[in-house]
């Protein structure tokens, strides 16, 4: 999904990576085990997989934009030894039950209808393996929000309806959290 030239300055500072860094990412992995086989949908720019490599047992990311990926893969996937790959969250290219915990960060908006949202959910439920873990966050809609995102796609995700979107998707003990700017948001496959 296309970014505007300020959202793309913004996902790529050090302003940023240190938010990411410090706060958002320790708040929204809290409890979760990401020592096993880990599965990011959507990095991005790399911030989170920069954070997420050390942590976890072999990481895998999957970013819908061709160039992105192959930037992510000659430099961090090469430097920390994260497998790379292009791909769609809503048409994950791995076989059932291929990791234990698939996460997203500020991303979910940036998938263009919720049908396709639904998707990856149900899509992340498949690869999971029983008593693996989705988890994730999401930033809360503000007018500063849908500012940065102009010609950018937004498509917002409801806090307050996401655990019942999860169920729907084959997940269990759906839940989410509100921070100040972001919720975080987990769900286990069923065992």
């Amino acid at each position: 999904m296309a970014m505007n030239v300020l959202h793309r300055r913004i996902c790529r500072s050090d302003s940023w990576a240190e938010r990411m860094h410090g706060r958002t990412l320790p708040w929204a992995t809290h409890d979760v085990d990401l020592t096993g086989e880990v599965l990011e949908i959507g990095p991005g720019y790399g911030v989170t997989t920069r954070w997420l490599a050390p942590r976890a047992g072999a990481l895998t990311a999957l970013e819908v934009d061709p160039v992105m990926a192959a930037d992510l893969r000659d430099g961090l996937g090469r430097e920390l030894g994260v497998d790379v790959r292009p791909g769609d969250g809503a048409a994950l290219p791995f076989p059932d039950a291929s990791f234990d915990a698939v996460v997203c960060f500020t991303m979910l908006h940036h998938v263009p209808t919720p049908a396709e949202q639904d998707r990856l959910f149900a899509e992340s439920a498949r690869v999971l393996r029983p008593g693996g873990t989705f988890a994730g966050i999401d930033t809360r809609m503000s007018v500063r929000f849908r500012l940065i995102h102009i010609g950018d796609t937004l498509t917002a995700v409801d806090p307050a309806g996401l655990p019942a979107r999860l169920s729907a998707a084959g997940l269990a003990g759906p839940g989410t959290e509100l921070g100040q700017r972001s919720f975080r948001f987990r769900a286990t496959r069923p065992s």
